[in-house]
Order: C-alpha cells, then sequence, then structure tokens
C-alpha cells in the first residue's frame, strides 16, 4: 500500500513533528510524541488510500514542498523548499510555544488505468476530476474528526486535540494542502469540513 519513498519521507514528517511539538512541552516525551503523531497521520492518509482505490486511483504521500515565491512565471526556486519539514520547527520555534505547523504531507493521485477500462470501457474516465481528488482529500479530514472523537471518548484527550489540529491545519486552503484540494473540488464540502473542524477546534482549546 507504501511505497519506500513514501515510508521514507512519512517517517521523516512524523519525526519532525514529534521534535517541534516535544520543543513546547518536554523533550523527553519525544517518543511519546512520535507515538501520537505516527497514529494521526497514519490513520489519515490509510484513509485517503482507500477513499482513492474506491474511486479507481492510486495516491502517493510526499512532503509538502514550495516551488515558487511570487506570481510571476520566472519566480521559482531552483530547488523546491520541503515547506512541510521546516515550518513545524519554525512555527514551534518563532511562536515561543504557541502552536505548531502541522499539515506536511500532501499526495499525488493518478487514475488506476486498467480498473477504469475494466469497469467503465477502455480509457474511459482515465482523468481524475477536482471533485475526486477533493473527496480522497476530505476522508482523511473526516477520518480525524472522527478520531478525535473516540480518543476523547476513550480519555486520550491529547491524542484528540492532535486529530483536530492536524485536520485543521490540513483544511487550510493553501498549495497542495488538503483544503485547497477540497476548495476547488466543492466549495460546498469545503464549508461543511471547515464548520465541523472549527467546532472541534473550539473543542480541543478546552481540554485541559
Amino acid at each position: 500500500m507504501f511505497s519506500k519513498k513514501e515510508v521514507a519521507q512519512i517517517f521523516i514528517i512524523v519525526l519532525v513533528i514529534a521534535f517541534s511539538i516535544s520543543l513546547l512541552s518536554s523533550f523527553e516525551k519525544i517518543f511519546y510524541y512520535l507515538a501520537l503523531v505516527f497514529a494521526v497521520v497514519a490513520v489519515n492518509l490509510i484513509a485517503k488510500k482507500i477513499t482513492s482505490s474506491y474511486l479507481d486511483s492510486e495516491i502517493e504521500a510526499r512532503i509538502w514542498e514550495s516551488k515558487r515565491f511570487g506570481f510571476r512565471e520566472a519566480q521559482y526556486f531552483k530547488r523546491p523548499i520541503p515547506m512541510g519539514a521546516i515550518l513545524p520547527i519554525l512555527t514551534s520555534v518563532f511562536s515561543l510555544g504557541t502552536f505548531t505547523w502541522l499539515a506536511s504531507l500532501v499526495f499525488d493521485v493518478k487514475p488506476n488505468v486498467y480498473k477504469v477500462a475494466k469497469r467503465h470501457g477502455l480509457f474511459a474516465f482515465s482523468e481524475m476530476t477536482e471533485y475526486e481528488v477533493g473527496m480522497i482529500a476530505a476522508s482523511g479530514i473526516v477520518i480525524n474528526l472522527i478520531a478525535a472523537v473516540a480518543s476523547y471518548l476513550i480519555g486520550y484527550d491529547e491524542l484528540a486535540r492532535l486529530n483536530i489540529y492536524y485536520a485543521f491545519f490540513n483544511m487550510i486552503p493553501l498549495s497542495d494542502l488538503d483544503g485547497n484540494k477540497i476548495f476547488f473540488g466543492s466549495l460546498i464540502m469545503w464549508s461543511f469540513l471547515a464548520a465541523l473542524t472549527l467546532v472541534g477546534l473550539g473543542y480541543a482549546l478546552l481540554i485541559v
């Protein structure tokens, strides 16, 4: 289900986020945060993989990168900047422990041609629509919100908060983040999930 390249990049991001969060509390708890972050990221990606398979496609997760610094065509970096690996640390340090940026992984999607041909005829519907890509991204947000509720009900408040924060940051309609894919896939779907995420965020901030 996951390629070696995906596993390596996921591991890097989990390590970076766990390290960044531990800077806000106690570095001695880094292994504890590693387990929490891994759980949050894993359920998000597995949900997307399952949804993608249902839509006759495959996704590959990767570190979020920024390739341009302006609006003109020539304003590109010579090499992409791995924002997903940089922002968690920068936000933790410069916010003086206020918050950690969590939206660090994005995904590329491609249609699974042989399945599509089998179901709809040779090469029919071989391109993914923006709505379908948005559905894949939305499945990750939904499962994180469900996991947050389940974690809270069984007494894992910190895991509940982390799931909500992860959903919140990924809902931001920016660059290649999930929120941007959902926003352009369906504004109604994005608005609904954004409202749910904000409600969850309100409760998360009240959890002691």
